[in-house]
Formats: C-alpha cells, sequence, structure tokens
C-alpha cells in the first residue's frame, strides 16, 4: 500500500518564533503560520478563509528560524503532518494537529532596515545540506492552547 505524508504552505508568522532545548540539547522552534485562500461565493461575493497552523522546527533550521524571523514574516514550510495526543489542564484526552518541518526556507519581502533578513543572511542561515537533514524525534512536553 503505498502513502505520502507530505505537505507544502507559505503563509506569515503569527508571532515571534519561541526557540528551547529538548533534554538532548537539540533545538526546537515553534512557529504558528497564517495561510489564507481567496474564494468567490456562487453570488460573486469575496471571501477569504485563514487557518492558522501549527509548526515545529528542529535543529539547525530550528535556531535560524528563531534568529531571523519574527511576528510577520512570510515563510515557506515543507513537512509532514502529525497528530499528536496529550492530556490536557482538565485530565481530558487533548489533540493537536501541527506540521513537523523538514524544510523552512525565508520568504523576504526586500531588504529591511529593522534587522530583518536579507537574502545573504538567509542563503547563509540554510545551507542546502542542512535545510534537508531529517529531525531527531524526540517526544515534546505536554501542552495546550491556553499556555
Amino acid at each position: 500500500m503505498a502513502s505520502l505524508n507530505r505537505i507544502f504552505l507559505i503563509g506569515n508568522l503569527t508571532k515571534d518564533p519561541e526557540l528551547r532545548f529538548i533534554p538532548s540539547g537539540q533545538a526546537v522552534c515553534n512557529i504558528r503560520i497564517a495561510v489564507s485562500e481567496n474564494y468567490k461565493t456562487k453570488s460573486g461575493e469575496a471571501r477569504e478563509d485563514t487557518m492558522f497552523i501549527d509548526v515545529n522546527v528542529w535543529a539547525k533550521q530550528a535556531e535560524a528560524t528563531a534568529q531571523y524571523l519574527k511576528k510577520g514574516s512570510p515563510v515557506f514550510v515543507e513537512g509532514r503532518l502529525r497528530i499528536r495526543e496529550f492530556e490536557g489542564r482538565d485530565g481530558t484526552k487533548q489533540r493537536r494537529t501541527e506540521v513537523v518541518a523538514s524544510r523552512v526556507q525565508f520568504l523576504s519581502r526586500g531588504p529591511r532596515s529593522e534587522g530583518g533578513p536579507s537574502r545573504e543572511r538567509e542563503e547563509a542561515a540554510m545551507p542546502a545540506g542542512e535545510a534537508q537533514a531529517a529531525p531527531v524525534e524526540e517526544p515534546l512536553p505536554s501542552f495546550d492552547e491556553d499556555a
């Protein structure tokens, strides 16, 4: 039986990246991106639907993501979907769908005077060999939406 778990997203960060290190010392960066779809209804009314997607970035990509991106930064993410189950604060079983990034590409809006990523820094931050490195799968600590 054939199967495929691959997702491609382009969106903007909804908040600053959150970098942390798991007990083994490996970096993980959590980002949330907004991805919008524009369409017209049958009556011709323009609509926009926005989804907010949690993304986990690992290793050197995590460190570069935290260093060069901030709220509002445009980003391209390639990865796989993962559904994580955990116990919520109230003791109920919770499920969260998230993306585990295999590649993160910074989409620059041009040179920024406020210290945002330049094309040279983006390329330096994401060497081709590093960008494709597979994350070490270690369980993430439990957390819920209200944290």
